[in-house]
């Protein structure tokens, strides 16, 4: 099983609100660049939980144009403010036969959870790239050898760490 924990791409600093904030121009073009990198990695999603922000909505779209992705997301309101713990009870509910996995959330909650479930196992250069900063438009591909259901902290190695820039 792969999960892709990706932060939002940059978004705009003016909106009504901030849940309302749409994605920036280079935003549009960094989530559309990380689409074409999954894609040429081999990865296609089964099911994507995306918050119900307009900015994890507008980085879900681009990505999945740019990956050639056909799958339809799961909005989910409570991904906006979502701790790492509330984002694992969301990824335990998923279907049994999901194989591929997206979540787009936003910081700190993202980057926290990619550290969270790493088992300290997997690329080298993606484990040290992960400690740093987790910026936005930021991934982390994570493989899962169990069942969503069962999806607990270390349970998962880091297969790749990427920051798209279209």
């Amino acid at each position: 099983m792969r999960m892709v924990v990706m932060r939002h791409a940059k978004a705009e600093q003016a909106a009504p609100s901030d849940f309302e904030r749409p994605l920036a121009a280079r935003g549009r073009r960094d989530a559309t660049a990380a689409g074409a990198w999954l894609a040429e990695q081999g990865w296609v999603p089964d099911h994507a939980l995306v918050s119900a922000a307009r900015r994890t909505q507008e980085t879900f779209t681009c990505v999945a144009e740019g990956g050639d992705f056909s799958v339809q997301p799961d909005l989910d309101r409570s991904l906006y403010s979502a701790a790492p713990e509330s984002v694992v009870d969301l990824v335990r509910l998923v279907p049994g036969e999901v194989q591929s996995l997206l979540v787009i959330g936003h910081n700190p909650t993202m980057g926290s959870l990619a550290q969270l479930l790493h088992d300290g196992t997997g690329d080298e250069q993606a484990i040290t790239d992960m400690a740093g900063d987790f910026p936005t438009g930021g991934l982390a591909l994570l493989e899962y050898d169990g069942a969503w259901a069962d999806l607990a902290w270390t349970s998962c190695s880091l297969a790749a760490f990427h920051v798209a820039r279209g």
